[in-house]
């Protein structure tokens, strides 16, 4: 099977022809088996055969995780004994969104990560170890195992957690590559120190990191990604996906954003009036998926504010790139005057060495307006450790949040809940 497709390599006006050949065949598809979308077409009178190029989109109204979760069975294109896979995402109502997947968006589901991975320079014949789940109905982790498979590498399965089960597993397949959430080295590299593990000699070579963000938006590393390689030289890729678009952005060795796959899916940049930005500048990721048969989406708007860049990639691919996710735009906090999102605050109490972990809430004050709660655990002994952190955070981001010191024991129970997919550190109560 080729993992470097011809299509990436095309130049941008074949890429464009090629899409709007599929997303004719998309539009048919929905008319004659989505109960959604047929009744989206009718009430807006959308003949789809005035859709011819990726421009005429702008003609049909976009859709959102809220439509999906008040009209979660009419998204389903074919009948439950096509269903081979059930999976689920978070909703924005608190329900959760369920996910069907046919067999052959298995097939397609595991085809995306081949060519995702084979980006980030994962062959046929190496080891890789998924330090996350595969159960509780998790898109991402089946379709990593799937499209490691596909693509002829070995997998060790290993789950989340027990930083000593992960370094024996190391030691024991000599893995090449772990796939991740990036927070986790951290605490895997602080086991290895504590109990003599000779971890920088280790058999692994890179990380695929999922969950977190491990780029500032000039692609320069993090605070997190820093604090990973001062302490152990790998290589760390990122990644950005979601169970809605069955579909991942993975960097390619030059790391300078993650690579759009053409045959899967459509991308558009909105503003806050659904108008396509100008290029260099930030929007809302808003998706179109290509190939999907059991639950397709057509300007789905995924909530996350990027940046796309369109420039070649020495790699040889000529598809547009998505940097770091800036924030959800759901997420945005306007905090007295200053406008603020998660992934910023993240960066600075990952800048302390002392905070054991934390969790940023936000809610709404007595007179409506948003307020910023830093709860986190530290092992320093500095009376003055708080003042250290709020003036960071002025010094950074103008802005002084409240800040609460908890006990360990009691706040990682939060952030580190068995039943969820990666670390709690952020909670919207507004």
């Amino acid at each position: 099977m080729e993992f470097y497709t011809s299509i990436e390599k095309s130049e941008s006006q074949e890429i464009k022809k090629f899409q709007e050949q599929k997303l004719q065949e998309l539009l048919a598809y929905l008319e004659n088996h989505s109960p959604f979308y047929q009744r989206l077409f009718k009430e807006n009178n959308i003949n789809i055969s005035d859709i011819q190029m990726l421009e005429d989109l702008k003609k049909i109204p976009t859709t959102t995780k809220n439509d999906i979760q008040q009209n979660n069975d009419d998204f389903f294109c074919i009948t439950p004994d096509k269903i081979v896979d059930y999976s689920t995402t978070s909703g924005t109502l608190g329900d959760p969104v369920t996910f069907g997947l046919s067999d052959n968006d298995l097939e397609r589901l595991a085809y995306n990560e081949a060519i995702s991975f084979a980006c980030a320079g994962i062959q046929k014949g190496d080891v890789v170890q998924m330090i996350t789940t595969i159960d509780k109905r998790f898109m991402a982790g089946l379709a990593y195992f799937l499209g490691l498979r596909k693509m002829g590498a070995s997998v060790v399965r290993m789950g989340p957690g027990i930083p000593e089960l992960q370094w024996d597993s190391i030691f024991r397949y000599k893995p090449k590559y772990l796939i991740t959430v990036p927070s986790f080295l951290l605490k895997m590299i602080d086991y290895a120190e504590k109990h003599g593990i000779d971890y920088k000699n280790s058999s692994v070579y890179g990380a695929v990191c999922i969950g977190e963000s491990i780029k500032n938006q000039d692609f320069t590393d993090n605070i997190l990604s820093q604090k990973i390689k001062e302490k152990w030289d790998i290589k760390l890729f990122s990644t950005y996906a979601s169970t809605e678009m069955s579909t991942a952005f993975t960097e390619c060795e030059q790391q300078i954003g993650g690579h759009h796959h053409p045959e899967l899916i459509i991308t558009e940049i909105l503003d806050d009036e659904g108008n396509l930005v100008k290029e260099g500048e930030s929007g809302e990721l808003t998706i179109t998926t290509l190939g999907v048969e059991a639950i397709p989406l057509l300007r789905f708007k995924t909530g996350d504010i990027v940046k796309a860049h369109y420039e070649p990639c020495q790699c040889g691919r000529n598809t547009m790139r998505l940097g770091p996710v800036i924030g959800r735009k759901q997420q945005m906090i306007k905090y007295k005057g200053t406008t603020l999102y998660p992934p910023a605050m993240n960066d600075i109490l990952n800048d302390f060495n002392n905070i054991l972990c934390y969790q940023i809430v936000i809610q709404s004050n007595e007179i409506g307006l948003d307020e910023i709660i830093i709860k986190l655990s530290t092992d320093s002994d500095s009376e003055n450790f708080v003042n250290e952190v709020r003036d960071h955070f002025r010094a950074k981001l103008r802005v002084s949040p409240k800040i609460e010191l908890i006990d360990f024991d009691v706040l990682s129970k939060i952030v580190f809940n068995p039943n969820s997919r990666k670390p709690i550190t952020f909670t919207d109560l507004r």
